[in-house]
């Protein structure tokens, strides 16, 4: 077994060239079904930009030669799941990679195909490659169907031809409930117009088939308390509560609770504060330090829930030095937008952040360097695939210098971010804000149910 790092290295490390020699993956002896001789499985933990992290593994067998490759999603379960669908217009993006968990489910509607759930293991592949992984699966059982069942056999083989022939234009769609599911953006750090990437709220059935907690269960808890209650005298008071439980100022007081490192997996504190932004509202701010590896994290959340209209702010920079100064707050349900740029933060990436302006562009240009130092090492990356986000990385450097003045966008459903208006309690020349109506799908993706379905219901119910 090759001897992993310890001390300050994180469980969970990039495929850098720079790291590429530092890497060493876990191996363990395994059985070989195919000859039921002792085989050699390979694990590697790592990340995927713009993504999470995953744990590779490949088991070959030298006895035999069978091999098998597989992934599994490392992080925890997403709070939402996730539908992407994505166009293939031409034979280039046969080369987008994919990442299909093995809760996630692929269809081709245009030849009403699909791979349910939990019928193949989890892979890091290409879209070409998902393709030949559904044709391998066809015909795995294929010459005993034709003896058993010609027919069915027959309809078979003309469904592979189908897919073995399947030219553009076509639509992917991965849905995985765990949102653990990615697929490549090779327009990055610019939007995919071919791609559509929705979050949405789980059902109770699939939260049952992750192996989640239901809200039966927190029924069944409820049940028993009022029956608790309902079986107390009449004249019977409630206990009174203890002196200790009086209530404290939550505002003065920093509260600290266990949690784990999201960058090594190890044990830490993570601190918490009710603070009041002036002229906006309350929000808890959460930071943490890992004493094993260094890692710094700070995330912040309204604390006033979500609004009853989406909210659209737009800072037009005159001058970089008060611009880059202002107080942003970014909730992890806002989109972070420089249309001069054409450039799109979508919805969840980066988290929340209480920061200014230029704290938050250069958390965007660390993101972004991620993915660059990545492809800078690699042979197989096609050509000019980093000059692209060198550029934009380059053009962000221009703004956080105070060389460039473009116009930033924070738009949030929920209505939870903002941007320090220099001029209060006066009108703020440069700052718009706007406030719009949620559509259906906003809703979806902030799991608020729409009332327009609930009193249908109600009315059929009726």
């Amino acid at each position: 077994m090759a001897e992993q790092p310890y001390g300050n290295v994180p469980l969970f490390r990039e495929l850098t060239a720079e790291d590429m020699g530092d890497l060493e993956a876990t191996e363990i002896e395994s059985l070989c079904f195919n000859c039921q001789e002792q085989g050699m499985t390979r694990l590697l933990l790592t990340k995927i930009p713009f993504f999470r992290e995953i744990v590779v593994m490949s088991f070959s067998c030298s006895h035999c030669g069978h091999s098998n490759n597989d992934i599994q999603p490392a992080g925890r379960i997403q709070q939402k799941g996730c539908r992407i669908s994505v166009q293939i217009k031409t034979r280039k993006d046969f080369n987008r990679q994919v990442v299909k968990a093995d809760t996630a489910s692929l269809r081709i509607p245009e030849l009403e195909f699909e791979v349910p759930c939990g019928s193949q293991k989890g892979s890091f592949t290409t879209v070409e490659g998902v393709i030949s992984r559904a044709i391998e699966g066809l015909e795995q059982e294929q010459p005993i169907r034709k003896a058993m069942y010609p027919e069915v056999a027959a309809q078979i083989d003309e469904f592979i031809t189908k897919l073995k022939n399947l030219e553009p234009p076509f639509h992917l769609i991965l849905d995985d409930p765990a949102g653990n599911s990615f697929i490549e953006n090779p327009n990055a750090p610019e939007t995919d117009p071919d791609m559509t990437i929705n979050m949405y709220v789980r059902t109770r059935d699939q939260n049952k088939g992750l192996g989640l907690a239901v809200e039966e269960e927190t029924d069944a808890v409820h049940e028993e308390e009022e029956a608790e209650g309902e079986g107390q005298g009449e004249g019977e008071e409630p206990a009174e509560a203890s002196d200790s439980s009086e209530p404290t100022n939550v505002t003065d007081e920093v509260l600290e609770f266990a949690v784990t490192c999201s960058n090594c997996n190890m044990p830490t504190k993570s601190r918490m504060k009710l603070v009041k932004i002036p002229y906006f509202k309350e929000v808890i701010l959460m930071a943490s330090n890992c004493d094993s590896c260094g890692y710094k994290d700070s995330e912040v959340k309204s604390g006033a829930g979500i609004e009853p209209k989406g909210r659209r702010i737009t800072l037009k920079m005159t001058d970089s030095a008060m611009d880059l100064n202002r107080d942003v707050l970014k909730s992890d349900t806002s989109r972070f937008l420089i249309p001069d740029l054409n450039f799109e933060l979508m919805m969840g990436t980066l988290g929340g952040k209480f920061t200014t302006l230029e704290g938050l562009l250069t958390d965007v240009r660390n993101q972004l360097m991620r993915p660059y130092s990545m492809v800078q090492g690699q042979d197989s990356a096609p050509q000019g695939s980093g000059t692209k986000l060198k550029e934009f990385i380059d053009k962000i450097d221009e703004i956080i210098s105070g060389d460039l003045l473009v116009s930033v966008v924070l738009d949030d459903p929920a209505g939870n971010c903002y941007i320090q208006n220099v001029y209060a309690p006066d009108k703020d020349p440069e700052l718009t804000v706007e406030e719009y109506e949620r559509s259906e799908e906003q809703n979806d993706d902030l799991g608020i149910l729409n009332m327009k379905t609930e009193n249908y219901r109600e009315d059929e119910a009726s």
